[in-house]
């Protein structure tokens, strides 16, 4: 499971798609609706919040946001809670540029168009997220390629 803390319009059309259903997986085991990936470290920053039901959706809004600018269909009926106000999540500097030099790698394989494109942008978070000054996450479970 892969919760982007980068903005989406910066992932691939398979990363972009993957972190949909990723994330309605994660607003389900949320919501207690299924038994697998009930520890998975992504889910401790929104298991940290005050609602966390209300910050998945509000991410998953934000990712059916950039499916209309992409000319995608999402079903946003499948959203729990559909974006609210609720306070940003902070994401640390450190994690956002850890997750930039994971999604490059990715794409730079499986869509070297959209790489050219991104390659050069400065990450900028997904608007459910504030950037903090501080180190990669704790929960982060790095790979050896972005290391």
């Amino acid at each position: 499971m892969r919760l982007w803390s980068v903005h989406p319009q910066f992932l691939d059309r398979q990363g972009f798609l993957g972190t949909w259903r990723e994330a309605l997986l994660a607003q389900k085991v949320l919501a207690g609706l299924t038994r697998g990936y009930t520890r998975h470290p992504q889910l401790e920053r929104f298991r940290a919040q005050t609602d966390p039901l209300a910050s998945i959706g509000v991410y998953l809004s934000a990712l059916a946001e950039e499916a209309d600018a992409r000319g995608y269909r999402f079903d946003r009926s499948r959203i729990m809670q559909p974006a609210d106000a609720v306070t940003p999540m902070e994401v640390t500097r450190g994690q956002l540029e850890y997750e930039w030099a994971h999604l490059l790698v990715k794409v730079q394989t499986r869509d070297i168009d959209h790489f050219e494109k991104i390659r050069d942008c400065e990450p900028l978070p997904h608007p459910l997220f504030t950037v903090v000054a501080g180190p990669m996450a704790t929960w982060e479970r790095p790979s050896s390629s972005t290391t």
